[in-house]
């Protein structure tokens, strides 16, 4: 099971939570290149990890092999680090224009470039990378092998072209076709929304894991139910895994962590009965022992 990055949720609150409740390996979010090698403050706070994060990757996107490889090169003197993964599938604008993320899968040469450029460099134990199934065409077993050639450890597959973003349907054929084609563990992502999902995505794509990111939002219990292979879970558990989430939150960002996690109560609330009524109340809540009264209280 694999924790995909999505910004503003994978922080390392969020990553030490889901690690705790059931993830077998957490990525962080995806780290710009530049930012890195120029030494962001925010960034280099990005790829901090808790200790309870084992095996913790860190993924990062660029399209320059200069960049990439000082940004390899950095990542190797942080510890606790266990792997670097290449973004390739981001289907951001802002990512895309720069060269990177899905970019890369429309210049195949230039993504061997750069992710065989990861592996040269890469002193962790393990290099991955995250693609799509194309930009505009569905070329996922040229893609895969591209990768695998590359000498990767896994890879993992969002079945959706870079066109498809994040409404086109998933395509789970191209998903098989591509762990058919290569002898790398394959990873599934992509609509994996709960644990019946999951079972049925793996089942007819043959893959070795499955990675969700999204589903995670609100229900991060997910990674429990797929560990230990239950439907259904008690309300107690979920309301354990919320309020260490909202610990976590407090030790990472401090007194501001109580504005922080009132989006989140948003996400975890839904469904409940009287969710309009406690988001009205909790959006005007900033101390830190009347939120976890309210949280205590209301899950």
């Amino acid at each position: 099971m694999v924790l995909a990055p999505l910004a503003g949720y994978t922080d390392l609150p969020f990553r030490a939570v889901v690690k705790k409740f059931g993830a077998d390996v957490t990525v962080s979010e995806m780290i710009s290149s530049n930012a890195l090698v120029y030494k962001s403050q925010k960034t280099l706070k990005m790829i901090e990890k808790s200790p309870s994060e084992d095996p913790y990757i860190v993924q990062i996107a660029g399209n320059k092999v200069e960049l990439v490889r000082d940004a390899v090169l950095l990542l190797n003197e942080v510890d606790g680090i266990d792997g670097i993964d290449l973004n390739c599938g981001c289907p951001a604008p802002k990512v895309f224009n720069h060269g990177s993320g899905s970019n890369l899968l429309g210049d195949l040469k230039k993504l061997e470039e750069i992710l065989s450029t990861v592996k040269k460099y890469n002193k962790k134990q393990y290099t991955t990378a995250k693609v799509r199934i194309g930009v505009n065409e569905k070329i996922p077993v040229e893609i895969a092998k591209v990768v695998e050639a590359c000498g990767v450890d896994f890879v993992s597959v969002h079945g959706r072209t870079r066109a498809g973003k994040y409404k086109a349907p998933v395509d789970y054929d191209a998903i098989k076709m591509m762990k058919e084609a290569v002898n790398i563990p394959v990873i599934a992502n992509g609509d994996i929304t709960d644990y019946d999902k999951a079972k049925k995505v793996l089942e007819h794509t043959k893959a070795d894991g499955v990675m969700i990111g999204r589903a995670a939002v609100g229900k991060p219990w997910i990674f429990y139910q797929l560990k230990h292979g239950v439907e259904d879970i008690d309300d107690s558990l979920k309301r354990e895994i919320i309020l260490e989430h909202y610990d976590e939150v407090l030790k990472f960002h401090g007194e501001h962590g109580v504005i922080m996690f009132r989006k989140l109560l948003h996400s975890y609330s839904k469904g409940y009965k009287g969710a309009a009524e406690f988001r009205d109340i909790i959006n005007r809540v900033s101390d830190e022992k009347i939120m976890r009264d309210m949280i205590e209280n209301f899950f």
